[in-house]
């Protein structure tokens, strides 16, 4: 247990110079995002092992690059576009097992959507069962505009998949969707495997933690989660307006692991 970097702080600086980022500013460890079909290669994946060995980095989960096509692949009425995709699908397990990822991060279906939510759930355990055969835990990220905002579509895909259902926590998503991060962390808490964090003021929903008017109480979220079970990574996941200069996320994430 721990408090990481993502590197999509620092997009769209690429993949690789982002987690040389993460390794300067000192994370124990990351979540990779992977931002285009390339990154997927071996040779790709071996050039990124070879900077996590460099800053003794730990891997925590990838991000797949195609979160806004997921529902154009996966979650269409084509069934043979699903289909299809299951290779490219199986394109992110060599790089997990090279840098010893756990879990791979979807967004799912966007609303509406074309099919309805049974058959998206039946197909995500199709992908489940597929990453579950590689060593990887496919995980369903709670994100606004996706059918996965509501904690009611998540309760019925949690009864259709039973173990195969996993779930990342992003508490700046729920805040977008007007929803407070504690119900979603209070309903799954049995299912909540990774959780992403940032801090929020008045005008802006995602920011730095700690730097001026931000209203997150970490303290309370972390012994919340402790106490329901928790035992997993915090990513810090911020975007490159979420900050000033790259020290601050440094300090923030010292100041959050001494929370935690």
């Amino acid at each position: 247990m721990a408090v990481g970097i993502s590197t999509s702080c620092f997009y769209p600086q690429t993949t690789e110079d982002s987690l040389r980022a993460v390794g300067e500013l000192g994370a124990p460890c990351t979540e990779i995002f992977i931002n285009s079909p390339t990154e997927l290669r071996p040779g790709f994946m071996d050039a990124l092992a070879e900077i996590q060995k460099a800053y003794g980095l730990r891997v925590t989960s990838f991000h797949t690059y195609a979160s806004f096509t997921e529902s154009y692949y996966y979650f269409s009425s084509y069934a043979r576009r699903f289909t299809d995709s299951l290779e490219d699908f199986k394109r992110y397990f060599y790089g997990m097992a090279l840098l010893e990822a756990k879990f791979l991060v979807l967004h799912g279906a966007k609303i509406p959507g074309s099919i309805p939510d049974e058959q998206v759930f039946e197909r995500f355990g199709v992908l489940a069962e597929l990453a579950a055969a590689h060593g990887v835990t496919l995980c369903q990220e709670n994100v606004v505009h996706y059918r996965s905002e509501s904690p009611a579509y998540l309760k019925a895909m949690r009864a259709y998949l039973g173990d195969r259902f996993h779930m990342v926590l992003d508490v700046k998503q729920a805040r977008r969707t007007g929803i407070d991060p504690y119900v979603f962390a209070e309903e799954f808490a049995r299912e909540i495997v990774h959780i992403h964090i940032s801090d929020y003021t008045d005008a802006q929903d995602c920011v730095v933690p700690f730097a001026a008017g931000t209203r997150f109480d970490f303290p309370r979220f972390f012994s919340f989660m402790r106490e329901k079970g928790y035992r997993g990574d915090y990513m810090l996941e911020l975007y490159e307006n979420s900050y000033r200069r790259p020290d601050e996320i440094r300090l923030a994430r010292e100041r959050l692991e001494k929370c935690l």
